[in-house]
C-alpha cells in the first residue's frame, strides 16, 4: 500500500507525535509498503533522517490566514517563501506558536477544515495529495486534523485513518468559548474518518466517550519505537540517580519530581541520590525550569542536579543508561507515555503515577510500580521502595525489557497499522463495488 502520514512537526525540539509516526513510517517501509511523511507547520524533528517533503500547510500562513483576509490574497511565490522550512524553524524559537493558550480560534478554525480560514492552505495540500499518484490511505497524526479530512478524501479518493493520542490534554487547556467548540466541532468532523487508531485501550476509552465514536471504528495500536541501540548499562551507576525524560513542562509533573527529590534528600533513606533531568525544553519552558533552579537552588541541591535540554538520540541512550530508575509523574492522564518504553528497553525501571496508561502499560510488561497522582510523599515512597531492593527492581525491568522488544517494537506496530488501512480500503472498494452493480 502507498499510505502518506500528515505529522505535525515542531519546528524545533523533539515531540513523541513525530516519533511515534517516524517510527512508524519506517516500520511499514520495512515491512513493505510505501509511507511517506508530510510534515505540517513546521519542520519535523526526528531522530535520523527521512524523505524530506515539502510542508504545504505553514504555520506562518495558518496564522496570517486566520488573521486577515487580505493576507488570504497574497501571490502564490510569496505563500511559498513563507513555507521554506529555514524560515519556520527560525519562527518556532521565536514565538510560542504551539501554546494552547494562544491558539484557541486557530484550533477552532483548522477543526472546521473547508469551513475555517485557512482554505487556502488546505486546498494547496490537498492538490498535492491529488497529485501522489496511487495513494491508498492518508494518516492523520492526530485527531486535531479531522477537519481535512472531508477535503482530503474529496481530492484523493483515498480512506483517511486518523490516530488519537494526547488530544483531550491540549483541548482542554483552551480558554472557553474555544474549548467547548473545539470538542463539539471534532466530534461532528470524526464522522468523515474511515478509521482511529488509539495508542491505548485507555485513551481509545476516553475518546469514544468524548467523541461519542462507534466502538468499531476505534482500533488500539500500542505505540512501537525503533529499539536499535536500546542496551542496559554494563555497569549500574556509581551513586543512585533519578531520572527524568519528558518535556521540561508543567503537565509532565516536572514540579512534582523536583519536590520529591527535595523530600528524598531530607529524609536521608537514598544516601547521595542525583537527579538527572532531561527532555525537550522551549523558549516557553524556561521561566518554568528558572524557577525550578531557583527551588532547588534554596533547598541546597542545585549542584545535585543536572538539566539535559533537547538531546539527541545517542544523548538519549547514554542517559537512560546512566539512571537507576525514572519517573515521569505527569499531572494529567497520559494516552501513553514512549519514556516508559524507552526507559525498559534499556534495563531501567520506572515509578509512575496511577493513572492514565500507566497501569495499562505496566500491567503488560513489569517493570515498574505505580502510585497516588500528584503527591511527592506517596511517589517518594514509591521510589525509596525500588531502591531499597535495586537488584530486584532491575531483575523486573530486565524482564520487562524483553517484553518490550516482543510487542512495542516498531514492525509491530506498523503491521497493526497496516492491517487497519487495509481493512478501510476493502470496506471502500467493497461500497464502490455494490455502487457500480
Amino acid at each position: 500500500m502507498r499510505i502518506i502520514q500528515i505529522v505535525p512537526g515542531t519546528g524545533n525540539f523533539y515531540c513523541g507525535t513525530c516519533l511515534r509516526d517516524h517510527a512508524l513510517a519506517r516500520g511499514l517501509r520495512s515491512i513493505g509498503h510505501d509511507a511517506t511523511m508530510a510534515p505540517l507547520y513546521l519542520p519535523l524533528v526526528l531522530e535520523g533522517d527521512d524523505e524530506a517533503q515539502p510542508i504545504l500547510f505553514g504555520g506562518i500562513n495558518l496564522y496570517l490566514e486566520h488573521r486577515s483576509k487580505l493576507i488570504r490574497a497574497l501571490p502564490h511565490w510569496m505563500v511559498r517563501w513563507l513555507d521554506q522550512p529555514w524560515l519556520l524553524r527560525w519562527a518556532a524559537s521565536r514565538s510560542s506558536m504551539t501554546r494552547a493558550s494562544v491558539l484557541g480560534e486557530v484550533t477552532v478554525s483548522m477543526l472546521r477544515g473547508e469551513e475555517g480560514r485557512q482554505t487556502r492552505s488546505l486546498n494547496r495540500l490537498a492538490n498535492w495529495l491529488a497529485t501522489t499518484h496511487g495513494t491508498d490511505v492518508v494518516c492523520l497524526a492526530t485527531a486535531l486534523l479531522v477537519g481535512m479530512a472531508r477535503r482530503i478524501k474529496q481530492s484523493t479518493g483515498a480512506p483517511v485513518v486518523c490516530t488519537l493520542q494526547g488530544e483531550d490534554a491540549f483541548l482542554d487547556s483552551l480558554p472557553q468559548p474555544h474549548r467547548d467548540e473545539a470538542w463539539a466541532t471534532m466530534s461532528q468532523r470524526a464522522a468523515d474518518v474511515d478509521a482511529f487508531v488509539a495508542v491505548s485501550g485507555y485513551y481509545a476509552d476516553v475518546m469514544k466517550r468524548r467523541l461519542d465514536l462507534p466502538t468499531d471504528r476505534v482500533h488500539v495500536v500500542h505505540n512501537g519505537i525503533d529499539l536499535e541501540g536500546f542496551e542496559p548499562a554494563t555497569q549500574p551507576p556509581p551513586q543512585p540517580v533519578l531520572g527524568y525524560l519528558a518535556r521540561m513542562c508543567r503537565d509532565k509533573g516536572l514540579q512534582t519530581l523536583v519536590e520529591t527529590f527535595v523530600l528524598l534528600r531530607q529524609r536521608g533513606q537514598v544516601e547521595n541520590l542525583k537527579l538527572r533531568i532531561a527532555g525537550a525544553r522551549t523558549r516557553a519552558d524556561e521561566p518554568f525550569v528558572d524557577s525550578l533552579r531557583k527551588r532547588l537552588a534554596s533547598a541546597g541541591l542545585l549542584d545535585d542536579v543536572a538539566f539535559l535540554p533537547n538531546i539527541d538520540r545517542r544523548s538519549k541512550l547514554e542517559f537512560l543508561r546512566s539512571i537507576s530508575v525514572l519517573s515521569v509523574p505527569a499531572t494529567y492522564g497520559e494516552a501513553f507515555g514512549l519514556y516508559i518504553l524507552e526507559a525498559l528497553g534499556c534495563g531501567v525501571p520506572v515509578v509512575q503515577p496511577r493513572h492514565g496508561a500507566f497501569a495499562e502499560l505496566l500491567e503488560i510488561t513489569g517493570g515498574g510500580i505505580l502510585c497516588k497522582p500528584d503527591d511527592p510523599p506517596a511517589l517518594a515512597e514509591a521510589i525509596e521502595s525500588v531502591f531499597h531492593d535495586l537488584e530486584a527492581a532491575r531483575a523486573e525491568a530486565a524482564r520487562a525489557r524483553g517484553v518490550v522488544f516482543d510487542r512495542f517494537n516498531a514492525n509491530r506496530m506498523a503491521d497493526e497499522v497496516a492491517r487497519v488501512c487495509e481493512q478501510v480500503v476493502a470496506r471502500k472498494q467493497s461500497a464502490s463495488g455494490s455502487g457500480d452493480s
